[in-house]
């Protein structure tokens, strides 16, 4: 995969805005999991869900400060949303998008530096932390080893 690292102001505006997107779609879908989830062995995990939802809300509007920062105007719709009555295939979904946010995420790093951006990169290092916190719980929580990022 060729990845742009040398990009416009433009151009970071029109990757944050997928960010966001993604964004919003982790909340949605986080609020929608942490309550449809049902069985015991699930009561923990649907805690931790409702959780994320408040982390990612926060990285929705740190995201969304960085696009007003570039000068952009911050998206408004989210990326669609899976749903599924099979709590290990909901939780499936998650880990999906945990694990396509940090590539972006740690793409976007990169872009930021080469452009001399690096507060954008020290924002985005910050939400990685919790992102990785996140993938952790859910491939705990559907007890597989975490999967790789590259």
């Amino acid at each position: 995969m060729h990845e742009e690292t040398k990009i416009s102001r433009k151009r970071m505006v029109e990757l944050l805005n997928e960010d966001l997107a993604r964004e919003y779609q982790a909340i949605i879908a986080y609020v929608i999991y942490s309550q449809t989830l049902k069985g015991a062995e699930y009561m923990q995990i649907a805690q931790e869900l409702e959780k994320h939802a408040g982390e990612e809300l926060s990285h929705a509007i740190q995201i969304a400060k960085q696009i007003d920062y570039f000068n952009g105007e911050p998206v408004n719709k989210p990326k669609e949303v899976k749903v599924s009555d099979k709590p290990k295939e909901m939780l499936r979904f998650d880990l999906e998008n945990e694990r396509q946010t940090l590539i972006n995420y740690r793409q976007r790093i990169r872009q930021a530096d080469a452009m001399g951006e690096f507060a954008l990169g020290e924002v985005l290092r910050k939400i990685i932390a919790q992102e990785q916190e996140h993938l952790q719980d859910l491939a705990d929580a559907l007890g597989i080893d975490t999967p790789k990022i590259e």
